[in-house]
């Protein structure tokens, strides 16, 4: 029973447009060692980095298996930055940072082969603030992240959300549009819903440091994570979650996103 009302929670969720599920790697059965590209490029100096790896079968650690040697470069209105390797797989440019109204392109270049995206930096929706709230999950009172913003009105926004407790990236996938609530206020609560017992690990205490990234992406980019949060089960079940819906040309997954992003961190009361 219990199971049962986790799924309904999180299958309306999807319906508003809202995602919370359990982070997969790109690990497929079936696959043929495809590249994967997760390329970020923000409104803030030090954030760029594009990381190369590989796919590896369902069954094999998760492990990042990074490839080493590719030329990686982002251009917009013929400047062109070329991006350093810094550790087998990764990728930066320090120094630079996008704009908002920009489209920006990726270029990766791995032997022979060629792979391409474009990305959109939309508009800054400031975070207006983030707090914690105490709900009753299943006979529990447990402390929930809260961020509260204003959507703005007569144009479309796609959000994603990043939650780090104690310092450790939540393996969650927080997405959210505004076809229900354009123009409204908005309180987005980032639930951690889970049956394992490595879920432990993300409970909020009263001490806890609780950072929140809220991103401004693009539509492609939010169909990108939406479908990859969709189709993860979460739980080991024996279906094959299916690739999500890319930006990537070429014989390549993954995405590029050119977003903004705003940070705010609290300390639990």
């Amino acid at each position: 029973m219990r199971n049962s009302f986790i799924y309904t929670i999180l299958g309306a969720a999807l319906l508003l447009g809202t995602s919370c599920e359990k982070e997969i790697d790109l690990n497929l059965n079936g696959n043929d060692n495809k590249l994967v590209i997760e390329a970020v490029l923000t409104d803030t100096k030090g954030d760029c980095v594009v990381k190369l790896s590989r796919t590896k079968d369902f069954a094999a650690d998760n492990s990042f298996a990074g490839v080493s040697g590719a030329k990686v470069q982002i251009y917009h209105n013929g400047d062109t930055t070329l991006l350093t390797e810094t550790s087998t797989g990764v990728y930066v440019a320090p120094e630079l940072s996008g704009t908002s109204g920009n489209t920006y392109g990726l270029l990766v270049t791995l032997g022979n082969e060629q792979y391409t995206a474009t990305s959109y930096m939309p508009s800054k929706v400031p975070m207006d603030s983030l707090s914690i709230v105490e709900e009753d999950l299943f006979g529990d009172i447990t402390k929930v992240a809260n961020v509260s913003f204003k959507d703005p009105a007569g144009e479309t926004n796609y959000y994603r959300f990043q939650q780090f407790i104690r310092g450790t990236k939540v393996k969650r996938y927080y997405v959210r549009n505004d076809d229900l609530t354009n123009g409204n206020d908005i309180n987005t609560r980032l639930y951690i819903l889970g049956e394992d017992d490595d879920d432990h690990e993300y409970d909020i205490n009263s001490g806890d440091e609780i950072t929140v990234e809220m991103l401004n992406i693009d539509a492609a980019v939010y169909k990108y994570f939406f479908s990859l949060s969709s189709s993860a089960t979460g739980e080991s079940e024996s279906a094959t979650p299916a690739n999500p819906v890319s930006n990537i040309s070429g014989n390549a997954i993954g995405y590029f996103s050119a977003q903004t992003v705003e940070r705010k961190t609290i300390k639990v009361p």
